[in-house]
């Protein structure tokens, strides 16, 4: 009996001793299991707080994203305004250097009749000089060859106005030098110191007759008018370019 109570103690002590154990280590594992916990809930503290500041940040580069997209969509449409602005400018530049060549043509055709003009003047003159003689009185005025004569011989006296066979043989010299230089028109003027404008008028047509009729100067070359010559009178032949087609190219160039 004693000895079957003794064993059943043993049993007893054993079974206690067993779940002391087990209980201890139950305990040591919760501990264990515990601190497990701690840690993974100060993991997820963290994770937590670098999700707020990960938001945070990225709050912002959306905020910058936008500023940037704004500050992008202002600069292509300044851009674009630029580039209108510009190609409006370079229109005009183009527009303005093709005016600018047109009026450099304009002026270099211009500037070519003038120097045509100012070569048949000197070609005239050299004709006049070998055609008339020395004794001519000739000079150059505003790109004319003029040839003057005093009234006594022409017309006998101031106030005649019938060529003399000396002024018939002067306007035939004078013919052929218009006949020698086809471009060139011819201005007669008479001059009167006293204020008679009817008498040089009709001593210029006198030449321009002559020149017409007898030596066959087309009608649309000669000119002749009387004026007040101020201090001088006699007759004044201007042999000079075609002023009038010289001035209708450039009135045509103008239009241009």
């Amino acid at each position: 009996m004693k000895h079957a109570l003794l064993t059943l103690a043993l049993i007893l002590f054993a079974s206690l001793s067993l779940q002391a154990q087990r209980k201890s280590d139950l305990l040591e594992e919760i501990a264990q299991l515990k601190m497990q916990l701690d840690s993974v809930n100060g993991e997820i503290f963290d994770a937590r707080k670098n999700e707020k500041v990960a938001v945070t940040k990225a709050e912002s580069f959306e905020t910058q994203v936008t500023e940037l997209q704004t500050a992008n969509n202002t600069l292509m449409k300044n851009l674009n305004s630029f580039a209108e602005v510009s190609n409006k400018n370079s229109n005009m530049v183009t527009t303005a250097m093709a005016n600018l060549e047109a009026k450099e043509d304009q002026l270099k055709a211009i500037k070519a009749s003038i120097a045509t003009n100012d070569s048949i003047t000197i070609l005239v003159l050299t004709n006049v000089k070998q055609t008339m003689g020395e004794n001519a009185k000739i000079s150059v005025s505003e790109g004319a060859v003029v040839v003057s004569s005093d009234l006594s011989s022409l017309y006998g006296s101031d106030t005649g106005t019938a060529l003399t066979p000396e002024a018939e043989a002067w306007t035939e010299k004078i013919a052929n030098i218009l006949m020698a230089n086809p471009s060139t028109s011819v201005t007669i003027e008479g001059l009167s110191m006293t204020g008679d404008i009817e008498t040089p008028a009709k001593q210029a047509m006198a030449i321009a007759s002559l020149l017409q009729k007898k030596f066959k100067i087309a009608p649309e070359r000669i000119m002749a008018l009387g004026r007040d010559g101020n201090l001088k009178e006699g007759v004044q032949v201007n042999i000079h370019p075609d002023f009038n087609k010289f001035y209708l190219m450039v009135r045509e160039q103008m239009k241009n």
